[in-house]
């Protein structure tokens, strides 16, 4: 889908799980990655979508959604933890940039989720400001272990969908202007799945 006007949320969606199939199947499309591109964003930037992702570095989102420069709006922290800033980068994709679309990208061998489970477990928590991520993970652990789930996909799915609801929570301006949705990705596939939607038309969970 050639994006000439702002999409709707769905729209933008259906273009982002386009791209990532053609990822996928290994035929990817590169689009706005030439100079021409880089020339017409000189005035400005129009992204589509703001992407909130884990910063693991086998989670570059222009890749794994087969876009280009101007389209992605891309806020990361490790875990995909909230924080003001973080919060302050989203809202400006929606208010500012006019983002009609925020996606939760999480992934399975996160890091941070197996740190938090490794705290509960032995009690020994690591040290300096990782402490400081471990922390905002654990409750994401502690609501999957309360609900019965001990694998790691449905703790991963658990963290993307209590980092929705707190960015819809804490933020209400995001649901009222733009859709959001938890995304899984599947780091040998490459493929993501949707785990949760708020405020989309068309979008289910998984």
């Amino acid at each position: 889908m050639a994006l000439t006007q702002t999409p709707t949320a769905d729209q933008a969606l259906d273009t982002l799980l386009a791209g990532n199939r053609r990822f996928v199947d290994g035929d990817p499309q590169h689009p706005n990655q030439n100079a021409a591109r880089r020339a017409a964003l000189m005035p400005g930037q129009h992204p589509f979508a703001v992407v909130f992702g884990c910063s693991d570095s086998r989670l570059a989102a222009e890749i794994i959604f087969d876009r280009g420069l101007g389209d992605l709006f891309v806020v990361r922290t490790a875990g995909h933890v909230v924080g003001p800033e973080v919060l302050g980068s989203i809202e400006y994709g929606v208010g500012q940039l006019g983002c009609p679309l925020v996606v939760v990208l999480g992934h399975d061998a996160c890091g941070a989720i197996r740190a938090a489970r490794t705290v509960l477990e032995d009690g020994v928590a690591p040290p300096g400001y990782v402490r400081d991520v471990v922390e905002r993970v654990t409750p994401s652990v502690l609501a999957a272990r309360a609900a019965g789930l001990s694998e790691e996909p449905d703790i991963v799915d658990e963290h993307i969908r209590r980092t929705v609801d707190l960015l819809v929570d804490r933020s209400p301006a995001l649901i009222a202007g733009a859709g959001v949705v938890g995304l899984s990705y599947h780091l040998g596939e490459g493929r993501v799945r949707l785990v949760t939607s708020r405020g989309l038309d068309g979008a289910a969970a998984a």
